[in-house]
């Protein structure tokens, strides 16, 4: 099984910098893009980003598998859906007695956006 390189630095911290620069600032390498595009083939599932977003914007930063699997499909595929945000570096998740809890750190939320963002021409 392959596990895809986060969008954070491994050895950063909770205020990580992304892996990527703004796509405004210079090209991507090709490890950069590979790492982006990761990101955004997973988040590109409307299954997937519904799951994404019901996570993000849960109560407590964190949601119960629970509490999040009706978004029209089988709980198998949403399993599989959630599997798959993980392999991107979107969600971590913790085991607590027979429930799975799904968070999105606040820093994978900050990279994606600093990914997204303008920088300001030099002049």
């Amino acid at each position: 099984m392959s596990y895809a390189k986060p969008l954070l630095d491994a050895e950063a911290d909770r205020t990580a910098a992304p892996c990527c620069p703004p796509l405004t600032e210079r090209p991507f390498t090709a490890e950069e893009a590979e790492t982006a595009a990761r990101m955004f083939k997973a988040l590109g599932d409307p299954v997937r980003l519904r799951l994404f977003s019901a996570v993000a914007s849960h109560e407590g930063g964190e949601a119960c598998v629970c509490d999040i699997s009706d978004v029209g499909v089988s709980q198998p595929t949403v399993s599989h859906h959630l599997k798959k945000l993980k392999e991107a570096g979107l969600l971590t998740s913790e085991r607590r007695g027979t429930w799975v809890y799904y968070r999105v750190e606040p820093s994978v939320l900050s990279a994606m956006g600093k990914l997204l963002t303008s920088t300001p021409a030099v002049a």
